[in-house]
């Protein structure tokens, strides 16, 4: 049996690289699409070739939180489709990190997501329907030497989903964490000449969001791992 289609959607922490490729995936799938982020001037193109709105929101204050979805709601309708796409790294010798900036690490990689899951778990429940998607890194079970906080804050955000997704699917949530497993590829970051493919292509990410979105309930996933041809694991 195949699950009704996603006509809304959230994506929280948005930018002009992957969460613009999801945009323009999701827009071209005939949803209608909220961008939020700390600030959102830099997503007007993306806005403009998408249709969507925009929200200024820091995922890490609950009250911002609140009021995002009530906004999304009132403007395009309650998001069905709700992608957390927000993270914060910091780098440096284990013995010579920050604790504040750890503090800011954790906050954005996974207390976020925990807000803002919180917020559409609560508005997707008494309709029995939604999907709620997580991106991850190769630190969601990798971690590297001199990177222990985003490692912390991947790890932390995998479990959420794990678990939501053990409570949630059998009431009518799908709960998806993918593991962006290598770089993605940008207009400051293009494939090497003598390497071609080698790093994540932003829009073939975003087809595979798509895909999950479109699962029927009977065969549904909640990780997927996406890594170009060339990457170790």
């Amino acid at each position: 049996m195949s699950h009704s289609s996603y006509r809304t959607a959230l994506i929280v922490g948005a930018g002009s690289g992957l969460s613009a490729s999801i945009a323009r995936a999701f827009a071209k799938a005939d949803m209608s699409v909220a961008l939020a982020a700390r600030t959102v001037a830099d997503l007007a193109p993306v806005a403009a070739e998408t249709g969507a709105k925009l929200f200024a929101c820091d995922a890490t204050d609950r009250d911002q939180v609140t009021k995002l979805f009530a906004g999304v709601s009132e403007s395009i309708g309650a998001p069905e489709a709700v992608v957390y796409n927000a993270s914060y790294r910091v780098r440096g010798a284990f013995t010579e990190l920050d604790p504040a900036e750890v503090e800011k690490s954790l906050a954005v990689s996974a207390f976020g997501g925990f807000l803002v899951a919180q917020e559409a778990a609560r508005h997707m429940l008494p309709r029995a329907h939604g999907a709620i998607l997580f991106t991850g890194a190769s630190a969601s079970v990798k971690g590297y030497a001199q990177s222990a906080p985003f490692a912390m804050g991947k790890f932390a955000l995998r479990g959420l989903a794990q678990s939501m997704a053990r409570e949630l699917a059998p009431r009518g949530i799908h709960v998806a964490h993918f593991i962006i497993d290598g770089g993605i590829g940008s207009s400051r970051r293009t494939q090497p000449v003598d390497a071609p493919d080698s790093l994540l292509d932003p829009d073939a990410i975003a087809a595979s969001y798509l895909h999950v979105l479109q699962q029927p309930r009977s065969a549904w996933t909640w990780e997927m791992e996406l890594r170009p041809w060339v990457e170790k694991f």
